[in-house]
C-alpha cells in the first residue's frame, strides 16, 4: 500500500505540472481507487485465510495468489493507462524546449 500511495502522490504531482485535463484527473482518481481497493481486499482475504488455517494448504495458497494477482493486473493496467495519459504531454513539453 505504501508503494501505491507513493506512486499516486507522484502521479498527482505530475498531473499538476503537466496540467492534465479534468477527464484525465477522473481517470487517474478511478485508477487510484481501483488499485488501492483491490490491495485492501487482498489484505482482507489473506487475513481471513490465515485466520481459518495456519497450515500450508494448496487452496489457501491459490486464494492468496489469485487476490495478489488481481492487484498486480490492476496496477499494470493503471501504469499503462498512466503512460498513455502522461507520455504525450511529457514529450510535448520536452519538444517545446
Amino acid at each position: 500500500m505504501k508503494i501505491h500511495c507513493t506512486v499516486a502522490a507522484l502521479v498527482v504531482a505530475a498531473g499538476i505540472l503537466l496540467r492534465i485535463s479534468p477527464q484525465e484527473w477522473m481517470i487517474c482518481l478511478i485508477l487510484f481507487g481501483l488499485v488501492m481497493s483491490l490491495e485492501l481486499v487482498n489484505t482482507a482475504l489473506e487475513s481471513v485465510v490465515d485466520l481459518v488455517t495456519k497450515e500450508r494448504k494448496p487452496l489457501a495458497k491459490r486464494a492468496k495468489d489469485t487476490a495478489a494477482g488481481a492487484v498486480l493486473i490492476a496496477a499494470i493496467m493503471a501504469a499503462i493507462i498512466g503512460l498513455m495519459i502522461f507520455l504525450p504531454k511529457l514529450t510535448a513539453c520536452l519538444a517545446a524546449r
